[in-house]
C-alpha cells in the first residue's frame, strides 16, 4: 500500500474519531456522529484538492467512507473512555492534524506547486475539517481561539520546507513535520502558549459617564 495513502487512513481515523467525539459529547444520533465524524475526516482534503484542481480523494474510493464508519463504531464500544475523557479529542485532534499537514504539503508537491503553496495547503488541509466540524455542532472554531493551531500546521509546514532545503528524505521531513505539530500542540496544551488575542475595549461616553 502506498505510504501517503497509509497516512491518509490514519490521519482519516484520528480525525473522524476527534469529530465522532465530540458528536457523543453533545449527544448527537448515530448518523449525526458519523456526519459529523466524515466532515472532520474530509473537509481540509476536500478544499485542497478543489484548490489544486485535482481528484477529490475521497471521491476516488469508498475507503474512507468505511474507515469513519469504523471510527464510528470504535467509539460507541469504547464510549466511556473516549467521550469521558477530555483529552481523547485533544490526542486525536493533533495526530489527525499533524497526519493531514504532511498529505497536504506533499500532494501539492507531487502535483509540482511551489513550497509556499504546498505549506498553505497542509495547513488547510489540517485545519479546515476541524473549523467546519466546530461549526457545525455550534462551538467556537478552535481554529480562531488563542490557542496555537494554524501556527503549528504554519510550523510543521516550514520544518518540511527546511529539511527538504538541507538534502533530508522524503520520509525524514514528513516525519519531522508530524513531530514539530504535535510537539507544538502539547507544549501549547501543558504551558498554556497562545498567540496575542485581540482585544478592544470601548470607552465610555460623557452620558455613560454621568450615569
Amino acid at each position: 500500500m502506498d505510504v501517503l495513502l497509509i497516512i491518509e487512513v490514519i490521519g482519516t481515523i484520528a480525525f473522524a474519531i476527534s469529530g465522532i467525539r465530540l458528536a457523543a459529547a453533545k449527544e448527537f444520533d448515530w448518523f449525526g456522529a458519523y456526519t459529523i465524524g466524515l466532515v472532520t475526516a474530509i473537509g481540509g482534503g476536500t478544499l485542497r484538492d478543489v484548490l489544486l484542481d485535482i481528484p477529490v480523494f475521497w471521491m476516488q474510493t469508498p475507503l474512507y467512507l468505511y474507515v469513519t464508519g469504523i471510527s464510528l463504531a470504535v467509539v460507541i464500544i469504547f464510549r466511556k473512555t473516549l467521550v469521558g475523557f477530555d483529552r481523547a479529542l485533544f490526542i486525536f485532534d493533533a495526530i489527525g492534524l499533524a497526519l493531514f499537514v504532511v498529505i497536504g504539503i506533499q500532494k501539492s508537491l507531487d502535483a509540482n506547486y511551489p513550497m509556499w503553496v504546498a505549506i498553505a495547503m497542509g495547513t488547510i488541509t489540517g485545519s479546515f475539517g476541524g473549523v467546519t466540524r466546530d461549526i457545525l455542532i455550534n462551538i467556537e472554531p478552535l481554529f480562531f481561539r488563542k490557542d496555537i493551531y494554524a501556527t503549528a500546521c504554519l510550523a510543521g509546514g516550514i520544518a518540511f520546507w527546511l529539511i527538504k532545503v538541507f538534502g533530508g528524505s522524503e520520509v525524514t521531513q514528513q516525519i519531522t513535520c508530524a513531530i514539530v505539530v504535535i510537539g507544538l500542540r502539547i507544549c501549547a496544551l501543558k504551558f498554556d502558549w497562545g498567540l496575542p488575542q485581540l482585544r478592544y475595549e470601548r470607552k465610555k461616553d460623557n452620558h455613560e459617564t454621568e450615569k
